[in-house]
C-alpha cells in the first residue's frame, strides 16, 4: 500500500492587488471615508485547479516557466501561504521550506544570525547550540563569523545562509533554488549536502530548480506547471522531454 506524503486535490490560490495606486488619492479616501469599493483591484491565478499526490520517501521535482506558481506552491505545502480553495494533506507536521537568508540582520554578527536564522526556520536553541560549529565550519568563514553581517559580500552571505538552513532536517523537505551558491568548491559541497538530505528514504523532498541536470539526478519523479496549472506529472526523462518540446514550441 502507497504512503502519500503529500496529497493536493484542487488546490485555487490568487493573489489580489491593486492596480494604479495614487497615494495622494489614497490620503483623502482615508481622510474623507470615501467608499474603497472604487479601487481596480487585480486577481491573478498563482494555484488554478492542481492536483497530485507524493508518495514519502520520494524526491519531486517542480518545474515550469518564470511565473508559473513553483516558488507559490512551496509556500504553500509549508504552510506560509493558505489555498483560497481546494484541500492540501500533508501525513506529517516535520514541514521546512529550506530558503537563504531567512531573518538576517545587517547589523548583527553572522554568529547571531545563525540564532535568529536558525530559530526562523524550526530549530530550537539547544539544537543551535549543538549545530552551531558544524554551521560555521561548513560556511568556511572563519574569524569573520563575528564581523557584522553588512561587512560581508554576497558570497560570504550566501555561504552562511546555506550552511545554516543545510542543517534543517524535517520528514517534508521543501527547496527552493539553493544550489548554486559560492564559489565553484563550495557549490560542488553544497551540493553534496543536499544529495545527503534528500537521498535519505525517509525524506520526501521537493525541489524546485531551473537546473536540469539537477533535476535528472536528484529526482523521481517531476511535476510542470505553468500558470499556476497542471501540465504532467511522471518519470523524470519523461516530463523533460514534455517541457523542452512545450518550450522549444512556445
Amino acid at each position: 500500500m502507497r504512503n502519500i506524503a503529500i496529497k493536493a486535490e484542487k488546490v485555487n490560490l490568487k493573489y489580489r492587488f491593486i492596480r494604479n495606486v495614487n497615494i495622494k488619492h489614497e490620503i483623502i479616501r482615508s481622510f474623507f471615508k470615501k467608499n474603497r469599493k472604487d479601487r481596480e483591484v487585480k486577481e491573478v491565478w498563482a494555484l488554478k485547479n492542481l492536483s497530485f499526490e507524493i508518495e514519502s520517501g520520494q524526491t519531486v521535482g517542480v518545474i515550469g516557466s518564470n511565473g508559473s506558481g513553483k516558488t507559490t506552491l512551496l509556500k504553500v505545502i509549508a504552510g506560509v501561504f493558505k489555498p483560497d480553495s481546494g484541500e492540501l494533506k500533508l501525513n506529517s507536521d516535520s514541514v521546512s521550506l529550506l530558503t537563504l537568508g531567512a531573518g538576517f540582520q545587517n547589523e548583527l554578527s553572522g554568529y547571531e544570525n545563525i540564532y535568529i536564522s536558525g530559530l526562523l526556520l524550526g530549530l530550537t536553541r539547544e539544537e543551535i547550540d549543538n549545530k552551531i560549529e558544524n554551521i560555521i565550519e561548513f560556511s568556511e568563514l572563519g574569524d569573520s563569523i563575528n564581523n557584522p553581517l553588512k561587512t560581508y559580500s554576497s558570497g560570504m552571505k550566501s555561504r552562511l545562509a546555506f550552511s545554516i538552513s543545510s542543517q534543517i532536517e524535517p520528514d517534508i523537505l521543501l527547496i527552493d533554488e539553493v544550489l548554486g551558491v559560492g564559489d565553484q568548491a563550495f557549490k560542488e559541497k553544497s551540493y553534496k549536502r543536499m544529495q545527503e538530505l534528500i537521498l535519505d528514504r525517509n525524506r520526501t523532498v521537493v525541489l524546485v530548480s531551473h537546473s536540469k541536470s539537477t533535476i535528472k539526478n536528484l529526482c523521481d519523479k517531476v511535476l510542470w506547471i505553468e500558470k499556476g496549472e497542471y501540465m504532467g506529472y511522471g518519470e523524470t526523462e519523461e516530463i523533460l522531454k514534455e517541457y523542452d518540446k512545450y518550450m522549444k514550441n512556445k
